[in-house]
């Protein structure tokens, strides 16, 4: 039997599509037919991605350069028989795999518990009956019964709707439910004007009906996008790309230096042998074995804040992502919005009444009063047991009924003053819907409807002191007032009415028209203040949204998007819109953009990669299906953890669990004080690794014997870098840190700047290291073992005082972002006690050949370690001015753009 599929159903007629799959609306399928197709078509689920082994997390954490060098020099330390020094490199590399590992592990299981769901059920015709089944087992050619609340489990192509609304906002982006019928549609139809197709994933809010499964598992909508996601191919993240770049370059760097080191050994009269081990040594020294744990363990702790902020993040340096962020490109329904609806505003005769929560009062408004009872008794919304929540239908009769509640006329206690007694359900025809009320000796009738339509059918119109006749002058003004509204991105409704003698009276005739209702799908309470900390740190936002033009407009200008005037764009102008577009014009417009509407999955795909192209770094955030591939693409997706749909969060690799907008900035505030963490001990480190192989290299050019053991190397790399790099990494950034413009997204790690701090930190702490050592030798006259010990706890005391020389230049000397950190000084101590340890200990001091030079040596050793720092402030003096004015002109450029 071939797979049953249909091309465009919703092009055919609802006969022609159940000849096709050879079923009939009336029946159903048979048991038997339906384990036929159940075999062919598989069950009615989604491919989603592989849970990540245990295996496969773990050899992520060996995949950088760094940690390749650092294997080499273990494995040649393993050959030449200096076995410390290979077991200590391979004890680095677990440590760092290890929190890798357990971090990237906990995040994956985070995940997963978050993605699973459910079983979903669902009503199907099968064998003339009516049988609820799991919607895995949903076949095409099934007719699958629907009402009011159902989930959409299969692409149906309809053949019954009554009054039937469907909520596609997390396939579409539409925030408004859409009409759905059973009329052909045009072969061309987007998939949004499809009104005769409900889709999987997709909700009914109102009405009932029936459809044929058209489209079942993958080959639905969903799963389309869903296969779009997966497809998709991710982007490494800005900080792996940097760290990658920095390891190629100190791979080049440690062979140049032991090369040149070698060479000038062996000429100096030194053996290969000896000059091979001092290589190694060189090797150790010049990679900074704390980099990969450190970042590692600044990375972790970034992520395990923004777990404590409700931020599930799948990928640790994704964390750092946010903070090189450039560009926002969020979805409107659900992100931006709260992806309901609510009252704006009544239009009234005698003028605008907005609608403030928290602050109705209609006491003295005889005509609001009317409007407001009106939308709650002209209503099919099931209202629960009161509770807002509870409630059940179309978003907008919802919306009516919590005014009702806030003027103080629920539903219940209207039912009770005006018990329905006849209805009159929405007449697509028509586009109006009554309901007739017993109101004493007379009958009430309640009209809502589309506004055109009723103040066609309206007689009068209702004022102050009672309805006064509807000329032909007064109906254009309505219309006015309804068309600018609408032009407002809001969704208008009017409410009429009239009262007779009797209840079988014709619904639409002799009416009053009462209001006009504003609705939209109000903003969420802190996107305001989000969208203002993003532009204030030079962020841009764009949104991205399936809504018209008019409503994105206006969500757009109320969250505070653009500076001046809003740019937006329709989706029809990005027709065949390719990501290498060699269209000058159109590139930047797009890229100059404020808002894009009525845009397709596959538009918001390519937007991504434009703007990635143009430099940007992009974070992408989302709740829909539709935003699933660009999600996927981006450098950051950021995806909805109440709201978001499971192939959404899939793609994503941040998850906010509280929906909240706010947390995204929280974030990215995160990632860039560990990019600056990052940049600041990364030069901590080098310049620490720079004295080392100075001291080394220049000793043994010079004809002296090596001041340093390779041993002795790693121990300070271990010991004396790692605890305070970490420390540094334990700071809380900067205050004005979200008020900085965005860094370049291609701007390195280690810039020139801070190569230039990197070689004069390393370069003045080589010079003290040194002159210690030769005091040591040709003043105090100590054995070569014992000036060994002087250079070593010169330099490592050095070390310890050079993390006071890469404080921020806009503190002070003595009270500044380093010396206020409680991490530092905890790292400090615990240091000078490692060291002292390694003299004092009998058994560490002879693994590491250092014999006690004596309270001269010691004296000397302690004096020389604090030239270094007394230097290094000298110069951050000299250069706080200068650097703190090139800040202030890129803020003062930032504020302009």
């Amino acid at each position: 039997m071939p797979e049953l599929a249909i091309e465009r159903p919703f092009a055919l007629s609802s006969e022609d599509v159940a000849a096709a799959l050879g079923c009939l609306p009336s029946e159903g399928l048979s048991s038997q037919e339906v384990l036929r197709r159940r075999k062919l078509h598989g069950p009615n689920s989604l491919r989603m991605r592989k849970a990540k082994s245990p295996l496969t997390i773990l050899l992520h954490q060996f995949k950088s350069i760094i940690v390749w060098l650092l294997a080499a020099a273990a494995t040649l330390a393993f050959l030449l028989g200096d076995l410390p020094e290979s077991a200590a490199i391979v004890v680095v590399l677990i440590l760092n795999g290890g929190i890798g590992f357990f971090t990237e592990l906990r995040a994956a299981r985070s995940m997963e518990s978050l993605l699973r769901i459910a079983e979903v059920r669902t009503v199907v015709r099968r064998d003339g009956k009516i049988r609820r089944i799991n919607a895995r087992d949903v076949v095409p050619g099934d007719i699958v019964v629907l009402d009011a609340g159902d989930i959409v489990t299969a692409d149906l192509r309809l053949v019954e709707a009554s009054r039937m609304l469907a909520d596609e906002s997390v396939l579409t982006g539409e925030s408004t439910p859409v009409e759905k019928s059973t009329e052909t549609k045009a072969a061309e139809a987007e998939i949004g004007d499809r009104s005769n197709m409900v889709f999987r994933g997709t909700a009914i809010t109102q009405g009932a009906g029936a459809g044929i499964a058209v489209a079942t598992g993958m080959a639905t909508e969903v799963g389309r996008i869903s296969e779009m996601a997966q497809s998709a191919e991710g982007e490494m993240s800005p900080l792996e790309k940097r760290l990658d770049r920095l390891g190629y370059r100190l791979v080049w760097l440690t062979l140049g230096l032991a090369a040149l080191t070698i060479l000038a050994g062996v000429v100096r009269g030194h053996t290969v042998g000896a000059m091979i081990q001092t290589g190694i040594a060189l090797a150790v020294a010049a990679v900074p074995e704390g980099l990969p744990v450190v970042a590692t363990l600044c990375l972790a702790r970034g992520m395990w804040r923004m777990a404590a902020r409700n931020a599930i993040i799948t990928r640790l340096s994704s964390v750092e992502t946010l903070g090189a962020t450039t560009l926002i490109l969020t979805d409107k329904t659900g992100t931006l919005t709260e992806n309901d609806m609510a009252v704006a505003r009544y239009l009234l005769a005698g003028g605008s009444v907005p609608i403030e929560p928290g602050a109705m009062s209609v006491a003295e408004d005889d005509c609001l009063i009317a409007a407001v009872r009106i939308g709650a008794l002209c209503n099919s919304a099931d209202p629960g047991d009161g509770a807002e929540k509870e409630r059940r239908g179309d978003p907008m009769e919802i919306a009516l009924l919590s005014v009702a509640d806030a003027t103080g006329q629920p539903w219940r206690s209207l039912q009770e003053c005006y018990p329905r007694v006849a209805d009159h359900a929405f007449d697509p025809a028509l586009k109006m819907m009554a309901t007739v009320h017993e109101d004493g000796e007379q009958y009430l009738y309640a009209v809502k409807g589309a506004p055109e339509s009723v103040i066609e059918v309206c007689e009068t119109a209702l004022h102050a002191d009672g309805p006064h006749a509807l000329d032909p002058v007064q109906r254009k003004e309505w219309l006015r007032r309804q068309s600018e509204a609408a032009n407002d991105g809001l969704r208008l409704i009017a409410l009429a009415m009239k009262q007779t003698g009797t209840p079988n009276d014709a619904p639409y005739s002799g009416l009053t028209l009462v209001a006009l209702v504003c609705l939209l799908d109000p903003l969420r309470e802190d996107v305001p203040a989000a969208v203002r900390a993003s532009l204030d740190a030079g962020v841009h936002i764009v949104m991205l949204t399936g809504d018209h033009s008019a409503t994105a407009a206006a969500i757009a200008r109320d969250a505070g998007l653009g500076r001046g005037a809003l740019r937006v764009i329709e989706g029809r102008e990005l027709r065949g819109l390719s990501h290498e577009t060699e269209d000058d014009s159109l590139r930047e417009r797009i890229l100059s953009a404020d808002v894009f509407a009525r845009v397709a999955p596959e538009t918001k795909l390519i937007l991504v990669r434009l703007f990635q192209d143009s430099g940007h770094v992009v974070a992408m955030t989302g709740d829909g299906v539709n935003d699933a591939p660009a999600l996927k693409k981006a450098d950051i997706g950021i995806a909805m953890g109440q709201r978001g749909t499971q192939v959404a969060q899939e793609a994503a690799e941040m998850v906010l669990r509280d929906d909240a907008f706010a947390t995204i900035i929280a974030a990215m505030r995160q990632g860039r004080v560990i990019f600056d963490s990052i940049r600041k001990f990364v030069v901590y480190l080098m310049s620490c690794n720079v004295s080392e192989v100075l001291v080394v290299g220049i000793a043994v050019s010079g004809g002296l014997p090596p001041p340093l053991l390779p041993l002795q190397i790693l121990f300070l790399n271990l010991v004396t870098d790692v605890f305070p790099a970490f420390a540094l990494g334990l700071g809380r950034g900067d205050d004005g840190i979200m008020k900085r413009p965005p860094r370049a997204p291609k701007e390195p790690i280690v810039g020139q700047p801070e190569w230039l701090s990197i070689g004069l930190l390393g370069g003045i702490i080589t010079v003290a290291t040194l002159a210690a050592f030769g005091l040591a030798l040709f003043w105090l006259q100590l054995p070569a073992g014992k000036a060994v010990t002087v250079a070593f706890v010169t330099l490592a005391l050095a070390q310890l005082w050079n993390v006071f020389n890469v404080r921020s230049t806009q503190g002070g000397v003595f009270v500044n972002d380093v010396t206020s950190n409680v991490y530092v000084w905890a790292a400090l101590a615990l240091c000078v006690g490692l060291i002292g340890g390694a003299l004092w200990v009998p058994s560490l001091a002879e693994l590491l050949d250092l014999p006690h030079p004596g309270g001269s040596g010691l004296t000397l050793a302690v004096a020389a370690s604090f030239g270094p720092l007394i230097a290094g402030q000298i110069l951050m003096l000299l250069r706080v001015y200068p650097r703190r004015k090139v800040g202030e002109r890129a803020q003062r450029t930032a504020d302009k753009a």
